[in-house]
């Protein structure tokens, strides 16, 4: 099936209710698959059927449902060479939208507060003094004209989404203020025109406060999105194209694929490619949280956003627009913004009725007091201040405000969470599991030593030139490790037939000039093809053994020797399984290695749970026994090597170089490979979960406490205003905190 995944921003939601209802509609559209609306961003994430309905079409949901789109995202799908242009440009006019939402907002407050303040006034000196201070008439006039222009010009947002909402049988915070507050002034209207007293001053500053409460939403979760802003601001917008050995400075969407450019020390390399001419050292820390700078010289990738701090480097760009590691990165953190973490189904769940529930305990409360005290005018009061006081708002942003600044967090340190899921899924993680190679190792391996068999005639120099000619054909770290050393020795090799390589095992083939059978691998292959493994159980049980990865050389028959391949440990890695087991983790080893250098390995990392011997395709069978065993395990791996064991686990933590962002299968993705940044990942994810949780708690907590309070009238109309404005307010404050932490 053809589909096409976009992002639409959107104007107008005022509460989680809103997004839910957006939701909804797009949801039972023909043509549209999956739909998701976050209300924290504002935003939809839509994949549709192109063939079905048009970008425009679903556009057009979201239009009659009484809400404004704005610009599509950046992050478009379909390559285009002007993409990196409207990246920035639509990114940058979204960043503008926001600021305008918060300048709107405090506008509309501050003239809301001045139109309101002499009935503030008035209704101070009618305290104090027990009389009007201009006059009945004149109060009365006054009142009723700065009340009107109050509810119905400053709150007319509130009144028009209402009544949109009430036009689709459904029903928002919108619905809740606009009841509130029309209930008020109607009532007002009425007892004034009956000679009793009205309240229109609650009325307005009802208006006022929510319109404070809506400022200081936009203001903070502004604030939250901090990260993606700094991440947008990255990105560069002209280049040093040289062209027949000129340089010329033009914008970024005109550099193609395979264009070499200059970058001189102290600008900002403008996309990914590779260094063709010139060295430096590279600043990479905005993408990858290392604080050091690389050293780039020719053949060195390079990527878009980094900073050249001393050389002039001269590049050929290898990727452009939506698929530079910088727009993969903004486009994985923006995915998960987006996303929903499990536990905030419960909260849509709830916010689903929230809103037709608190308007029936309204009318209750209205009734209740009505034949209760026979004071219509206190029962009016009450009602309103249970309409008032429920809050919606601040269930939507629980999740989605934490989840905003828990990714911004990361994305800072390099550390790139692809979906809210993450969050949740490492509250109950109980072990740590370790892929070896590239993982607690720097994934270079090199020749240690290589070892003759005495009862055939091979000297070490013919064993590796084997070894090295089935080698060349391989992409393994293990081949690329002989292949090196080979070069070094300046060995001639011969020409191989009839090559195969079966992954985890080893190599084999045919030597052209003889015809003779040719195999590289380890203990399991060789068994495999029929040869006699008592040489090798020697050799692997001797003290001559080497801690390394042992690879068995056979020609024809006869297993001629043995090359053993080591790999160094990463530097931080012991100090990292010692941060872990402080967490009160169990950490576990798996490797191809055999028992004894995988035992070695484990003694020096102090690691007791060891899985040797365990071949690629068998990890993940690993990886699924541990959880059979009631295990909540992390694996960590190096990325593209190790997906099904990421996928596996119940948190998968991928080591992947930048180039492999989009491609990873784990839900945490390290840009760098270090260590340190699993620790980091860890401890971010439950910092994140655990805001998450305060904040539901928070929500749930002030509607539960508020709503009774107001219905048993305790709660006037306008500090009920004010503790709504406050609560969303609230949330997203406790959210910030991440950054802090």
């Amino acid at each position: 099936m053809n589909t096409k995944k976009i992002t639409i921003g959107i104007s107008g939601m005022s509460c989680v209710s809103c997004a839910i209802n957006n939701e909804k509609e797009l949801l039972k559209t023909k043509g549209i698959l999956d739909a998701s609306v976050n209300f924290a961003v504002k935003k939809a994430y839509v994949e549709y059927d192109p063939d079905i309905l048009s970008e425009e079409a679903v556009k057009q949901v979201i239009i009659a449902n009484g809400y404004k789109v704005d610009e599509p995202d950046v992050l478009k799908h379909g390559a285009h060479n002007m993409e990196h242009e409207h990246m920035m440009d639509r990114e940058d006019a979204g960043h503008e939208h926001g600021g305008e939402d918060i300048k709107k907002n405090w506008q509309a407050f501050l003239w809301s507060a001045i139109f309101s303040m002499p009935l503030v006034l008035e209704m101070a000196y009618q305290i104090r003094a027990g009389k009007n201070m201009l006059g009945v008439d004149l109060v009365m006039w006054s009142h009723l004209v700065l009340a009107t222009i109050v509810v119905f010009w400053f709150g007319r947002r509130f009144h028009r989404m209402a009544f949109l909402q009430v036009k689709k049988f459904q029903a928002n915070m919108d619905t809740l203020i606009s009841l509130g507050t029309l209930a008020a002034y109607f009532f007002s209207l009425w007892a004034i025109f009956n000679g009793r007293e009205g309240y229109l001053e609650s009325a307005a500053l009802i208006i006022t406060f929510i319109l404070l409460g809506k400022y200081f939403e936009a203001k903070s979760t502004g604030q939250a999105g901090e990260a993606m802003r700094k991440l947008l601001e990255l990105g560069v917008k002209k280049a040093r194209l040289l062209f027949d050995g000129k340089e010329k400075e033009v914008n970024i969407f005109e550099i193609k694929v395979g264009d070499t450019i200059a970058v001189r020390p102290g600008e900002k390399i403008p996309l990914d490619g590779v260094v063709v001419e010139g060295e430096s050292e590279v600043d990479e820390s905005m993408l990858t949280g290392e604080a050091l700078p690389i050293e780039k010289k020719k053949y060195s990738s390079v990527f878009g956003a980094t900073l050249n701090q001393d050389g002039i480097l001269k590049i050929k760009v290898t990727q452009i627009g939506e698929n530079t590691v910088l727009a993969q990165i903004i486009k994985t953190v923006e995915e998960a913004q987006g996303s929903k973490a499990p536990i905030q189904k419960l909260a849509d769940k709830i916010s689903g009725f929230f809103v037709p529930v608190v308007i029936i305990l309204a009318v209750l409360t209205f009734i209740a007091w009505l034949l209760a005290v026979g004071d219509s005018t206190e029962a009016i009061i009450n009602a309103v201040a249970v309409l008032v006081i429920a809050c919606p708002c601040a269930l939507g942003l629980a999740t989605p405000a934490a989840i905003m600044v828990g990714t911004g967090r990361g994305a800072r340190s390099g550390i790139l969470f692809k979906n809210g899921e993450s969050f949740e899924r490492v509250k109950d993680i109980s072990t740590v599991v370790f892929d070896k190679t590239g993982t607690l190792t720097k994934g270079k391996p090199e020749v240690e030593k290589i070892v003759a068999n005495p009862a055939h005639d091979f000297s070490e120099e013919k064993i590796l030139k084997i070894a090295a000619s089935l080698a060349k054909n391989s992409e393994h770290p293990l081949s690329r490790a002989i292949n090196e050393y080979t070069k070094e020795k300046k060995i001639e090799l011969a020409e191989v037939i009839d090559f195969k390589e079966e992954r985890g095992r080893g190599i084999r083939g045919k030597c052209r000039e003889h015809n003779t059978k040719l195999f590289l691998g380890n203990t399991k292959f060789l068994q495999e093809n029929n040869l006699d493994l008592q040489w090798t159980k020697k050799m692997t049980a001797g003290d001559e053994n080497i801690v390394g990865t042992t690879l068995f050389v056979a020609h024809g028959e006869k297993i001629i020797g043995a090359i053993v391949v080591s790999d160094e440990l990463r530097n931080e890695a012991k100090e990292v399984i010692n941060k872990l087991i402080g967490l009160g983790l169990k950490i576990a080893m798996i490797t191809g290695d055999n028992q004894k250098t995988a035992k070695y390995i484990a003694q020096e990392l102090g690691i007791k749970n060891i899985l040797a011997e365990v071949l690629p395709s068998e990890k993940a069978i690993e990886i699924k026994r541990l959880q059979e065993k009631g295990e909540k395990v992390v694996f960590v791996g190096d990325g593209i090597n190790d997906a099904p064991s990421l996928v596996q686990a119940d948190l998968g933590i991928a080591m992947g170089s930048a180039q492999d962002i989009a491609k990873e299968a784990g839900q945490i993705i390290l840009v760098q490979n270090n260590l340190n940044k699993v620790v980091e990942a860890i401890n971010l994810s439950k910092l994140t979960f655990k805001t998450i949780r305060q904040n539901l708690f928070w929500a749930f907590g002030y509607n539960i406490l508020a709503i009774p309070l107001a219905m048993a009238g305790f709660l006037n109309p306008i500090i009920a205003a004010l503790a709504m404005a406050a609560s969303s307010v609230s949330v997203v404050a406790n959210s910030l905190r991440i950054y802090r932490k």
